[in-house]
């Protein structure tokens, strides 16, 4: 794997990734707040065509927007990112899928205790992102579009575009063939 903006302080402990964020570091486009940002820490891989990815989360977070998870990139102006994110006082499931420029949901992470699970799965154009609920089942957190050429860049990020010093720790990252294309059971 390959970073791109690579942090001040990483290391692999244990098959996990432990990450400590650079200052005010982030992913975003426009959208809102009128500023771009592409110098969040990603850590990646080349996958050509469709996959699932997956990964545990562990963060420390404590200041607005700290955030870790997921990444699917084309390029600066074409990715999705997911995981945990911090606002409004505690940590909730985020989804930012950009084309040209951001957008952004946030939920609170119902069903969810502790260490939160994602995976993010292509199928051609949709990308659907998932988080597993401490009964064992995965639940929809986004579906969308993104144009997407076969080969993209896929991988984990941490941000935090208020502070330096966050840190998260990566567990059971696995990028594999995709799951199926049934959205309901």
């Amino acid at each position: 794997m390959k970073w791109l903006n690579e942090p001040p302080r990483w290391s692999v402990d244990d098959g996990c990734l432990v990450v400590t964020t650079g200052d005010r570091t982030d992913f975003w486009r426009e959208t809102f707040y009128d500023f771009i940002r592409d110098d969040g820490h990603f850590r990646f891989t080349e996958v050509a065509g469709d996959f699932t990815a997956q990964v545990t989360l562990a963060g420390e977070y404590k200041a607005l927007y700290d955030q870790m998870g997921l990444m699917l990139r084309v390029d600066q102006n074409n990715w999705v990112k997911t995981g945990v994110e911090f606002t409004d006082g505690r940590a909730h499931l985020s989804c930012v899928i950009t084309r040209d420029r951001s957008d952004w949901s946030v939920v609170p992470a119902p069903g969810v205790a502790g260490d939160i699970t994602l995976r993010m799965t292509r199928h051609g154009t949709a990308v659907r992102v998932q988080f597993l609920t401490t009964s064992g089942e995965w639940q929809l957190l986004r579906l969308g579009y993104l144009p997407l050429p076969d080969t993209c860049q896929v991988g984990v990020m941490a941000c935090s575009p208020q502070r330096a010093g966050f840190r998260g720790r990566f567990s059971n990252l696995t990028i594999t063939e995709p799951i199926a294309r049934d959205l309901h059971g």
